[in-house]
């Protein structure tokens, strides 16, 4: 499978890792030159500088072979942005978003993300059934 991971952050830098050891293929895409440095420091020459959310530079990625395109930046408008591009311009069959404020995730769902998830919705998930079995 061929994933690009948008964002080399902290999720975006073991999302990539684990999806390596997993045996898949994989561009990570970093905006940061210091920060893109230490991620091919660590994985290696799959890592591009550049915006993932500019349709340019998407389309030097090999994105229209791609598998499925992870938006996973701290800033949930680009993320959004970058899938659409991806979902839209270049026909990603599967688009997966990190959502930091959870009353968007209903937004990317609507606009064509085909997954958005809210990792403060998944932790109040796994709380829920720990409070409920308190009462």
């Amino acid at each position: 499978m061929y994933v690009i991971v948008i964002g080399g952050g902290k999720v975006g830098y073991f999302l990539s890792r684990d999806l390596l050891q997993r045996g898949d293929e994989v561009t990570l895409v970093e905006m940061d030159g210091a920060r893109a440095e230490w991620l091919e420091s660590q994985l290696g020459s799959i890592v591009m500088r550049g915006d993932g959310d500019e349709m340019g530079f998407l389309s030097t990625t090999g994105i229209e072979r791609a598998d499925a395109v992870l938006a996973v930046t701290g800033d949930d408008e680009d993320n959004l942005i970058a899938l659409q591009l991806a979902k839209k311009h270049f026909n990603v069959p599967l688009t997966i978003a990190r959502v930091n404020n959870p009353a968007n995730v209903e937004i990317f769902k609507t606009l064509g993300v085909d997954e958005a998830v809210s990792a403060t919705e998944v932790l109040l998930g796994a709380l829920e059934p720990k409070i409920s079995d308190q009462k």
